[in-house]
């Protein structure tokens, strides 16, 4: 069983910048595709950024493309997300997931996980 942990939310200012982790116990020796998503209150879940297992594949929503970036160290076990001109839309839980890269490349959709980790909130304000 795969277990997630994400780490590194917090309280930013508008235009700051802020890096969030994932790490991830219980892998087996196949890849992984992963991506991060967002939640914010009264809003839908919505797909941010996916890496494939070698981070060379990757996609971001419109949303966050250009201020975002993902990342991936295999070594640690850990994913990250790299996010800087933070604005106040930009509010809210920030979950980590993973599907075995046997799957289907699932990109930002959720329903191409399975795997999910409990989120971190972040809020951007002044």
């Amino acid at each position: 069983q795969v277990e997630l942990v994400e780490s590194g939310g917090g309280s930013v200012q508008p235009g700051g910048s802020l890096k969030l982790s994932c790490a991830a116990s219980g892998y087996t020796s196949s890849g992984y595709y992963m991506g991060w998503f967002r939640q914010a209150p009264g809003k839908e879940r919505e797909g941010l950024a996916a890496t494939d297992n070698d981070g060379v594949l990757k996609s971001y929503a419109d949303s966050v493309q250009g201020r975002f970036t993902i990342s991936k160290d295999n070594l640690k076990n850990t994913l990250y997300l790299q996010m800087s001109s933070l604005k106040p839309e930009d509010t809210a839980m920030y979950y980590c997931a993973a599907v075995s890269a046997r799957r289907v490349w699932p990109g930002l959709r959720q329903s191409g996980y399975d795997y999910w980790g409990q989120g971190t909130q972040v809020i951007v304000s002044s």
